[in-house]
């Protein structure tokens, strides 16, 4: 009889209630279908980085110093030095953020000196703001942002025509679910803004950047041929499905939900046995 006073105590009976209240809630946010994107697969085919032969950043393309908020130009972010230069989604969300913490990680286990070459960020959507650009720093660099000193930049459409014309570079708005399907690649620059290589952000390894490195910075470039079609895109235009990274975001997301509040309604019971006990 004790037991079953515990079982139907007020505060008990509360916690199952917004326990059984989430999990429903979790349910419909799984389960349920997402929204409709508009790219179909012909629009994703169009995806990809290949830049023409002889490419060259525009060193004087006018963008925004997001940290300082003050304008600027792509020469001056470089600095005379050989750099890697990531095109990102300052709100994307999917790939974009591993993108610029491996990059970090694998800058850093090249060994080289800091001074010695850039990381410089250059956002595809003309609607982010330096404000956006640095909480997607905060949130993804930590404490590593003062060590890794990227440089973050904010374009205009017109820059950004510009600056994607010349390196080849092909993202596409999916107006659907407000987001860019672009290729995840960093573009290693030499010094004069010669396009050096195109790499895959998510293997790169110290050893094969810090080669790159010091060949871009001794201003050889490598072969062009290659078209990388890496995507950065969250939701799967042509099928209507997640993509299997942002699924397993998902699930994660949905196993620690219900895990709290198993602990939750665990912490609660005991409370409430040591109150009527």
């Amino acid at each position: 009889m004790r037991f079953v006073r515990h079982l139907s105590s007020p505060a008990l009976d509360a916690t199952w209630r917004c326990g059984l209240g989430a999990l429903l809630a979790l349910g419909l946010i799984l389960g349920s279908r997402p929204a409709a994107a508009r790219l179909v697969q012909a629009d994703l085919a169009r995806v990809a980085v290949t830049p023409p032969p002889g490419a060259r950043v525009p060193l004087d393309l006018a963008v925004t110093d997001a940290r300082t908020g003050q304008p600027t130009t792509l020469g001056k972010a470089l600095d005379g030095r050989a750099a890697l230069l990531l095109p990102v989604d300052y709100t994307c969300g999917n790939v974009c953020d591993p993108m610029v913490s491996m990059s970090v990680e694998a800058l850093a286990a090249t060994g080289l000196p800091r001074d010695d070459y850039g990381l410089v960020l250059v956002g595809i959507d003309p609607r982010d703001d330096p404000a956006a650009a640095r909480r997607m720093l905060a949130d993804t660099l930590g404490d590593r942002d003062a060590s890794a000193r990227p440089r973050a930049l904010i374009a205009s459409d017109t820059a950004l025509s510009r600056l994607t014309g010349a390196l080849g570079y092909q993202a596409v708005y999916d107006a659907g679910t407000d987001s860019f399907a672009h290729p995840a690649a960093a573009i290693l620059l030499a010094a004069d803004g010669r396009v050096a290589r195109v790499l895959s952000p998510l293997a790169l390894t110290g050893r094969d950047l810090r080669l790159a490195l010091t060949e871009a910075g001794e201003g050889r470039v490598g072969s062009l041929a290659d078209r990388l079609t890496l995507l950065c895109y969250g939701y799967d235009a042509a099928r209507g499905l997640y993509t299997p990274l942002i699924q397993r975001i998902l699930t994660g997301a949905g196993i620690v939900t219900i895990l709290a509040i198993a602990l939750l309604i665990a912490a609660l019971t005991r409370l409430t046995h040591r109150r009527q006990a």
